[in-house]
C-alpha cells in the first residue's frame, strides 16, 4: 500500500475495499478543490470568474506600483524597423524572380514595399515614447507610463523609446492561436497577458491621459473607434485622441464623410487630431492639457 492508504487505512480503521473506494473519490474530477481545478476554471460555467480575475490580477499590480497615468500606443504589428522591412522586400523579390507570373509573390513584392514606406512611423512611434519618458521625468507626479499592446512592430517601437529612457513602460498582451511573444523592452513585472480582447481594453482606457494610434490593422481600429465612441458618448472623460500619419489616415477613413453622412456630428471630428509626426503629436497633447489648465 501506498503511504495515502496506509493513512485511510488507519484513519478509518477501513478494509482495503473501502481504502480503494476512498481513494476513487479523492481522485475524482468533482473532488479536486475549485480553485485548482483548471477544467472547471476553463469551462464555460466559470467564464464570469475569470473576467473577474482578469480584471483583479492586472489592477491589484498596477495599484501596487503606484501606476496611475498612462498614455497609450497603438499601431500595426507589421510597421517595422528599416533592416527587417528591407530583408523582407529582399526575401520576396528572390522570390518572385524564381516564379515571375506568380500573382501571389507579386501581391508580398508589392505590401512590402508599402511596408518599407512605412517604417518611418516605427521610428516615430519610438520618438515619441521616448518623448513622454524624458517628460514624465521632469514634470510629472505622479509619472505617466507608456502603455502598449505589447506585441511587435509600432508597439515594440513604443516600448522600446521608453526603454532607452531608462524609463518603465507596460504591455497588455493577448494570447492568440497563432504562437507570439510580448517584445522584449516591457518592463518584466509590467507585461500582462490576456484572455479576453474586453477587459484588456477596459485596462487600456482605465489610466489613460492621451491615446495615440499610428498606422495599422484591424486591431488598430478595434481600439481607437472604441476610444472614439466611449468618449463620443460620454461614458468617459475627453482624453486627447492622435492619429499619427497623415496619408495612412485620410486614406484609410473617410471622417469627413462620415459626417457629411449624417452618422457621426461634425463636432465629432474634434475628438481627435491628425498630425505627422511624434512631435506633433506629443505637442497637441501637451496642448490639449494646457487649454484645459490641468496637468498631463
Amino acid at each position: 500500500m501506498t503511504n495515502i492508504s496506509n493513512t485511510i487505512k488507519s484513519y478509518y480503521d477501513a478494509s482495503d475495499e473501502d481504502v480503494k473506494r476512498i481513494l476513487a473519490i479523492l481522485n475524482s474530477q468533482s473532488y479536486k478543490r475549485a480553485d485548482v481545478d483548471s477544467d472547471f476554471m476553463d469551462s464555460d460555467i466559470a467564464r464570469p470568474m475569470r473576467l473577474q480575475l482578469e480584471y483583479l490580477k492586472v489592477q491589484s499590480v498596477l495599484q501596487a506600483k503606484k501606476i496611475e497615468k498612462t498614455i497609450v500606443v497603438f499601431g500595426g504589428t507589421r510597421v517595422i524597423q528599416q533592416q527587417r522591412a528591407d530583408l523582407r522586400l529582399q526575401k520576396a523579390k528572390h522570390a518572385l524572380d524564381n516564379s515571375p507570373n506568380d500573382e501571389k509573390l507579386q501581391y508580398k513584392v508589392k505590401v512590402a514595399k508599402r511596408v518599407i514606406a512605412k517604417v518611418k512611423y516605427y521610428q516615430q512611434a519610438r520618438d515619441f515614447a521616448a518623448m513622454v519618458a524624458r517628460y514624465s521625468k521632469q514634470n510629472s507626479h505622479p509619472p505617466l507610463h507608456v502603455m502598449t499592446g505589447g506585441g511587435p512592430g509600432v508597439m515594440e517601437a513604443a516600448n522600446k523609446g521608453a526603454f532607452d529612457e531608462g524609463a518603465d513602460s507596460i504591455g497588455l498582451n493577448i494570447d492568440l492561436p497563432f504562437e507570439q511573444f510580448p517584445n522584449p523592452y516591457i518592463t518584466p513585472d509590467l507585461c500582462f497577458s490576456f484572455r479576453y480582447f474586453a477587459l484588456r481594453k477596459l485596462h487600456f482606457m482605465h489610466r489613460a491621459r492621451a491615446l495615440v494610434a499610428f498606422p495599422g490593422g484591424f486591431g488598430t481600429f478595434d481600439e481607437l473607434f472604441e476610444a472614439l465612441t466611449v468618449i463620443q458618448t460620454k461614458t468617459i472623460k475627453p482624453i486627447p485622441i492622435v492619429l499619427v500619419g497623415k496619408h495612412y489616415w485620410e486614406n484609410a477613413v473617410n471622417f469627413e464623410f462620415l459626417a457629411q453622412e449624417g452618422v457621426i456630428n461634425p463636432e465629432d471630428l474634434d475628438l481627435f487630431k491628425i498630425v505627422e509626426t511624434a512631435e506633433q503629436a506629443w505637442d497637441y497633447i501637451l496642448g490639449w492639457y494646457k487649454q484645459r489648465k490641468s496637468e498631463v
